[in-house]
This record gives C-alpha cells, structure tokens and sequence, in this order.
C-alpha cells in the first residue's frame, strides 16, 4: 500500500509507485480507486498550483465550514518543507505538528484532511507546488495561525530571518486565538 500513517490520525504520506527507465519515469499522483481502498472516499474539486522562491512560507492557512477543505499536496519542481498543524478540537492530536520534506526528487505527496491548517517554506531556489482541493476556496471562511508561534515551536529547518512572507501571514494570530475549524 502506498500509504504511510504519520504520528497524527487521518494524516497521510503518499508514496507513488514509480517506474523508471532510460526513457525517464511514470507514476499515478492520483487514483481513485487506490485512495478508496485505503479509506480515502474524497471527491477532489479543484487544482491550485504555485511557484515560489528560497525562503517564501506560505501559511498557516485552513477554511472553515462548510468550505473546509481537505488537499493533496505535492512539489512538482525543487522542495520544500510541509507542515501541518491539527485543529480539529476533538482530536487526540489536537495542536499538534507535523513536517515532512516533499520534493519532485522524492515524489512524496501529503493527504491532508479537513482540520488542519497547511503550510510550507520553499528550501530550493524555487519549487512549484501543486495541490488538489475537495473543496473550493472561500474567502470568506479562510482562517490561519501564525507560522513562528511559540506553542507550536515549529521547526522549519532554515534561519528565520530568511523566511519571506505575505502581509496576510504575518499578522496571522497565534493558536489558540485562530478562528474555530468546524
């Protein structure tokens, strides 16, 4: 099975088959039946794709109902740190984060539910990231936790001085001051 459970419930790190040759490689981002089989029953509604520099940090953002969104998220150029942070109040892993480096080296994708807020640091000179959505963006209903809060004492591997961010996350709020997710 592709699929690897991380420390959170429902989070999941997707690891394609790939098949390689002379001639280069081939593997399904996305099937699914093979979601299905493994509990994912997800209906995917829209693709977001975007390109960023060394040091860009996109996040933490989330939407609230009924616009939450669950993603499937991947790096189709360079890397970057991905980090989820789990905001559903009923979780035993509630406040908790979780990193992973995804890459186009690595192929490595992240299942993220609905309930958690995303986000990502560019480690490459640039990478484009890529992500199917089951929901559609509302801007009415987006929320987000800012990505250096003490609590959550996230590490994300670079100087922070170096991180560049958009007006929007930096005056993001702390948890536990964020907007509820449900």
């Amino acid at each position: 099975m592709p699929f690897i459970p991380t420390p959170i419930p429902d989070l999941l790190v997707f690891e394609p088959t790939v098949w390689a040759d002379e001639r280069g490689y081939f593997f399904e981002a996305f099937n699914a039946h093979t979601f299905k089989a493994a509990g994912i029953d997800v209906q995917f509604v829209q693709d977001n794709q975007a390109r960023s520099t060394f040091g860009v940090l996109r996040g933490l953002h989330y939407q609230l109902a009924p616009y939450a969104q669950g993603k499937l998220v991947r790096v189709l150029e360079g890397e970057v740190l991905d980090v989820v942070v789990d905001i559903r109040p009923e979780s035993p892993a509630y406040g908790q984060s979780y990193s992973i480096r995804l890459s186009a080296a690595n192929k490595k994708q992240l299942y993220v539910p609905r309930g958690f807020a995303h986000g990502y640091l560019v480690l490459s000179p640039t990478a484009e990231f890529f992500y199917k959505c089951d929901n559609y963006y509302a801007k009415a209903h987006e929320g987000g936790i800012h990505y250096n809060d003490p609590q959550l004492n996230i590490d994300w591997e670079i100087d922070l001085s170096q991180v560049i961010l958009s007006e929007k996350d930096q005056v993001l709020p702390n948890f536990g001051e964020h907007r509820g997710t449900h």
